[in-house]
């Protein structure tokens, strides 16, 4: 079945990435044309409402563990951790398949473990991270089903550099876990071709929170990946980007089983065809295949001694998109396509319970297989239409239309889940998206954004067919639910942005603010099912069993508002404010995973051999909570982050930082309970105390 799925996929669906335009000097010299360029094209009339864009990453955050760590400093942005791995970004109260995340403008690789220990965030190396584009909502159809908002991944071109060979060399160190950090690119660019090799390798260590307690939190990480790129002619080229990730011995503090094995494997394909005449205008084509497999084990773990835990598991990913762009006139672009992705897990645990509920030795072990996902798999056909109309010189009006097949089946259940649900078999949904959107500008540096969304998110593999596993942040035992409808996301957003210059002093003024509203239907969330019986140690607490089921009354608003001057030559300061405010008013609690008011202030200074950076963040409490999630209060906290870096020679940069200046202890909202770990108690793991941090970069 899965192979058919492939082939059907290879077949009838290549893929599109966000593109630009093929630059042409003279008649004697091209250079390439950009693949990669993804949501934000510069195109002030044409990009799509209410996206934001971050750079300079590394700067910013100068050790980052993976990915995840990019999203720290991001405006309306958190993160779930469960470790130093397995970290999950989070926006605007939405999390985990809410969020459209993507690599390049479409690749995607879905996690193999049921407790998230390997998300997509894992899989690329941070250093190869040029920029995170994100539009804050359903407002675009064209990159795939959009709930809470599109995340984009853009690594570095090699289109962009000069023929010849470049390369970086980079290494970091981190006092508070003597981690360890190191990474090696080269990129060979000519006018007809461009290869880019990368290989990475990091060691984490257990971190201390600033009380001084050690979390187990450590793991090594090896990474590599080859970019082939060819232009064809002027107008036409085609790239090939393979990608392998091996995690090794990853701790995960707020899980109940380690890391033993993560290994995934990425292949993407991209075609693109522009400066066509009449009226398709540009073609682009991609389809990627993704692969991960995943061993997880209680061997470091108390429970142990009771029951020993092996779980191998492993899921496939392919995906594709054909999109059309057509210019019917001057004033009005149009894009349509086609697109799919299929998603396939399949994996099981072995138990083998050593000792009875009193804690005796059994004569002779017993031996359990437990299905985990029951040979699933969850396939989404998606086509779509959108288009851009430029009402005057200074008015755009977008308006798109998708719609989605999304396929479901379980093909290995367990005999209980079967039992449960007597329907089980093959699974259509038809879903249909919509927004419209109008971006204005006001004056020359003043744009008003004006915003509708209606997306839908079809439930998850978890939510529709996990059986009696604890995949939460609390203890329960959860049992999925395959006749789930598909929650939808009908979200309102208005957004101003701009900026002023000054004569004197002070060069510019930036600012941005956003406020939004979301009304859920059908939202996903698990309740506690007194017909449920607990299945595994039925001894053990909680007792009760949660069931995944759709909320009638649910919603969502909050603001995100940020402003920056730049003063006396060198120096920059900012603030930046979001907040969430989020109701489950079935239950008459905040929905999950809302995180609090959070305020950051940076001054800045910067000249060309020389920057640093004072960051000082508040986060607020967060004392509305879901109580049927087993969610904590969580108190406020301040952390100040010192940075700075310099290039003492042509090339090399060198980067130092002081993070959580003042030792402070403290733990995020969204962080996740320590579990099934000897000398701890279920309580909210604590973030890293003081940590000294270096790195250092050679380009040549």
């Amino acid at each position: 079945m899965k192979i058919k799925r492939l082939a059907l996929l290879c077949a009838i669906l290549p893929v599109s990435l966000f593109a630009q335009e093929t630059i042409k000097k003279d008649t004697t010299e091209t250079k390439s044309i950009k693949l990669n360029t993804v949501i934000v094209t510069g195109q002030g009339n044409t990009d799509p409402v209410l996206t934001t864009v971050k750079t300079d990453l590394l700067k910013k955050v100068v050790q980052p563990k993976n990915v995840a760590d990019l999203f720290n400093e991001f405006n309306g942005f958190s993160l779930i951790k469960r470790g130093n791995y397995a970290i999950d970004p989070s926006f605007r109260a939405s999390q985990y398949e809410q969020l459209n995340i993507q690599f390049d403008g479409g690749t995607k690789a879905v996690h193999a473990c049921p407790n998230r220990m390997d998300p997509i965030t894992t899989h690329v190396v941070p250093e190869d991270i040029e920029r995170i584009e994100v539009i804050k909502g359903p407002y675009t159809v064209r990159y795939g089903a959009t709930f809470g908002g599109v995340i984009n991944l853009v690594t570095q071109k090699p289109s962009a550099m000069e023929n010849g060979l470049h390369g970086t060399a980079s290494s970091g160190y981190e006092s508070n876990g003597n981690s360890l950090v190191s990474s090696l690119k080269l990129h060979q660019v000519t006018d007809k071709y461009d290869i880019v090799g990368n290989v990475g390798y990091r060691d984490f260590g257990n971190y201390e929170d600033g009380d001084g307690t050690e979390i187990p939190s450590s793991f090594r990480g090896l990474d590599y990946g080859l970019r082939l790129g060819y232009n064809i002619s002027d107008n036409q080229r085609v790239q090939a980007h393979w990608r392998q990730s091996f995690g090794r011995d990853v701790l995960h503090a707020g899980l109940p089983m380690d890391t033993e094995e993560d290994n995934s494997s990425i292949l993407s394909v991209d075609y693109k065809i522009s400066d066509l005449s009449g009226f398709i205008k540009e073609v682009n084509a991609k389809a990627y295949y993704s692969y991960v497999d995943h061993i997880m084990a209680n061997t470091r773990r108390p429970s142990f001694m009771m029951t020993e835990a092996l779980s191998t598991i492993d899921a496939s990913t392919a995906g594709g998109k054909i999109e059309f762009k057509m210019k019917p006139t001057e004033k009005w672009i149009l894009y349509g396509g086609l697109d799919a992705m299929l998603i396939a897990r399949d994996g099981g645990r072995t138990r083998v319970v050593k000792r009875n509920m009193m804690g005796d030795l059994l004569p002779e072990p017993i031996m359990f297989q437990d299905k985990i996902w029951q040979d699933s798999y969850v396939n989404d056909f998606g086509i779509f239409a959108e288009n851009k109309y430029a009402i005057t010189d200074k008015t755009m009006l977008t308006a798109g239309l998708r719609y989605d097949l999304v396929v479901s089946d379980i093909q290995d259940p367990e005999a209980d889940f079967q039992e449960l649900y007597d329907n089980l078999g093959q699974r259509e949904e038809h879903n249909v998206s919509a927004t419209v959107s109008m971006k204005h500008k006001l004056s020359e540096n003043n744009t008003l954004e004006v915003a509708y969304g209606r997306g839908l998110r079809s439930a998850n593999m978890i939510e529709r067919y996990i059986n009696h596993f604890s995949v939460g942040q609390d203890p329960f035992e959860y049992v999925g639910n395959p006749n789930l409808d598909a929650e939808v996301n009908n979200q309102f957003e208005v957004g101003f942005k701009g900026r002023k210059r000054f004569e004197k002093g002070i060069d510019a003024l930036r600012y941005s603010i956003s406020g939004y509203y979301s009304l859920y239907e059908n939202y996903i969330v698990a309740v506690v099912d007194p017909t449920l019986d607990r299945k595994f140690m039925p001894n053990a607490q909680p007792q009760e069993v949660k069931r995944f089921i759709n909320l009638d009354k649910a919603y969502k608003t909050g603001f995100e508002a940020e402003a920056a001057i730049d003063f006396a030559t060198y120096f920059d300061f900012s603030t930046a404010f979001s907040y969430v405010y989020s109701r489950n008013k079935d239950l008459d609690e905040s929905l999950p995973l809302t995180p609090p008011l959070t305020t950051r202030l940076g001054l800045g200074f910067e000249k060309e051999k020389f920057w640093a950076s004072l960051d000082y963040t508040i986060t607020s409490k967060q004392d509305e909570i879901a109580l049927s999630f087993r969610e904590q209060e969580t108190a406020d906290y301040e952390v100040l982050d010192l940075r700075f870096g310099f290039k003492p020679v042509k090339k090399l940069n060198i980067g130092l930082a002081v993070l959580n200046v003042f030792d402070e202890t403290y733990n995020n909202h969204l962080n996740f309970s320590f579990v099934n770990q000897a000398d701890f108690t279920r309580v909210p793991i604590n973030d890293p105390g003081r940590n000294f941090s270096a790195f250092v970069q050679y380009a040549f």
